[in-house]
């Protein structure tokens, strides 16, 4: 299948490298970018085309779908466009800066009948698909209590970068741009955060707009409890966690490694430890799973499918983030509305 790639940024090159490991019969068939110098030089590099404008995109033939990797405000346009002319969008996270307009980019994709995956690759990892099965099986019994942290690390030369942890721009800091896969990796495994406690605040260790430091206090749709902590203050930075305490086993995720604990002390783990980018290198990850994401997408197109992570199960994490700004601006406990 053939893709354009439209944004040129830091996670381009996790996307090339992906499309080009796969043996899926995906092809790079262009690239789009905001400077036409730059864009061309990409696309020399990687042989392939580069695109003038999003309407060269949408209105080739040949191109069976687009993957949207550029900042969140330039989103709304390019998918009015795509999906006008019926392209397959595959997105990177977030949808959009705002629950109020991530859904309006879902709705138009539903009303159109185009399809719309984001990119949510922790899903596609081995340990996250065993923990899905686990707790499908009902291994850990009743879950009571949850815990989600990503202590992660940022020089202040990432905030650096003109618009780079501002509302106008990304539509908030650490929780919708890093902590955001966390997080949506605890609800697809548990289901729905539905009422949330917050403070958001920004640290002496950077200068940027929004926060770089969250945490909160939840209460989920499944009777579950849970606490969860974000950062990009927390210097060296170390992976994410969710730790899952059930009546019968504690299940506890980490770098890409899945550890079981049963409550009379039995211990199993699944997966292999990886690198995800919480240290002062934000890139530093393999290209795998964001492969797995694009293959099970166009896979998903083949068959007239659902994607790995549909546009509307990803609003739910854009509500969790809304809440959690109302709570922080109130200091009330507030409502999750999808």
């Amino acid at each position: 299948m053939n893709i354009a790639l439209i944004g040129l940024g830091m996670v381009a090159g996790t996307h090339v490298a992906a499309i080009n490991a796969s043996d899926s019969g995906l092809n790079l068939a262009g690239v789009l970018g905001r400077n036409p110098q730059k864009t061309a030089a990409f696309a020399q590099r990687h042989g392939t085309r580069a695109f003038g404008s999003i309407e060269d995109i949408a209105n080739d033939p040949s191109i069976d779908f687009a993957i949207i990797a550029t900042p969140p405000d330039q989103r709304t346009e390019l998918v009015h466009i795509l999906s006008a002319a019926g392209k397959p969008i595959l997105m990177e996270k977030p949808i959009e800066r705002t629950l109020e307009a991530a859904t309006g980019i879902v709705e138009r994709c539903e009303t159109r009948d185009v399809p719309l995956g984001i990119v949510f690759q922790h899903r596609a990892r081995a340990a996250s698909k065993a923990l899905k099965s686990a707790l499908a099986n009902g291994d850990l019994g009743s879950i009571a209590t949850v815990d989600i942290r990503v202590p992660w690390w940022r020089d202040q030369s990432y905030y650096d970068e003109p618009g780079r942890g501002t509302y106008a721009r990304d539509g908030g800091g650490v929780m919708i741009s890093q902590a955001i896969h966390t997080l949506d990796l605890a609800m697809w495994l548990l289901g729905p955060i539905s009422n949330i406690q917050a403070m958001m605040k920004k640290t002496p260790l950077h200068d940027l707009e929004a926060e770089d430091w969250a945490g909160a206090l939840f209460e989920m749709e499944n009777g579950a409890v849970g606490t969860l902590m974000a950062t990009t203050a927390e210097f060296p930075g170390a992976a994410e966690t969710i730790t899952i305490q059930g009546t019968r086993t504690k299940a506890h995720l980490e770098s890409g490694v899945l550890t079981l604990t049963t409550l009379d002390g039995a211990e199993a783990t699944t997966g292999e430890t990886a690198a995800t980018g919480g240290g002062a290198d934000p890139m530093a990850f393999t290209h795998e799973w964001h492969q797995s994401v694009i293959e099970d997408f166009a896979q998903s197109i083949r068959n007239r499918t659902e994607p790995m992570a549909t546009g509307r199960s990803a609003l739910l994490t854009h509500a969790v983030i809304d809440a959690m700004q109302v709570a922080d601006r109130t200091g009330q406990k507030t409502r999750v509305t999808p």
